[in-house]
């Protein structure tokens, strides 16, 4: 393992209730070993994200009710490839080589889990955006 992976699982949070069990799934195991842990790591830029796509969005978001502000968060994600692109790029930087070879062999269905992953996480912390809407 090379000086930039040890650094890059260095700086990782652990999750306790990311179990790893002999009979998961490969990709079971890859979102617990190493996706839960980046999108904890990268949760603040996520938000700040979303939150320039809201602008972006000439803040149409904030005229929306509660059912509606969950429904744009995941149209954003998986209706705008751009947007998916950039958040996929978030957390794959943050890939050691080694997991970056697993993930380039069953891509489709782990981009698949990191981004409804990431919408989850967007959703279960909605209130972050009304308090940015009262920085703005």
């Amino acid at each position: 393992m090379n000086d930039r992976s040890q650094k890059l699982l260095q700086i990782r949070p652990e999750i306790s209730s990311a179990k790893i069990l002999p009979n998961m799934s490969s990709d079971e195991r890859f979102q617990n070993e190493t996706l839960r842990p980046i999108l904890k790591l990268q949760n603040d830029l996520f938000l700040a994200s979303f939150q320039n796509y809201i602008v972006k969005g000439k803040n149409y978001f904030y005229n929306l009710d509660i059912e509606n502000r969950l429904n744009y968060i995941t149209n954003a994600i998986q209706k705008d490839i751009k947007y998916r692109n950039s958040l996929k790029g978030i957390i794959i930087g943050q890939f050691t080589l080694e997991e970056y070879e697993s993930y380039i062999k069953n891509s489709s269905s782990l981009n698949k889990r990191m981004m409804n992953m990431v919408i989850k996480r967007l959703q279960d912390q909605i209130q972050y955006f009304d308090q940015a809407a009262v920085l703005v």
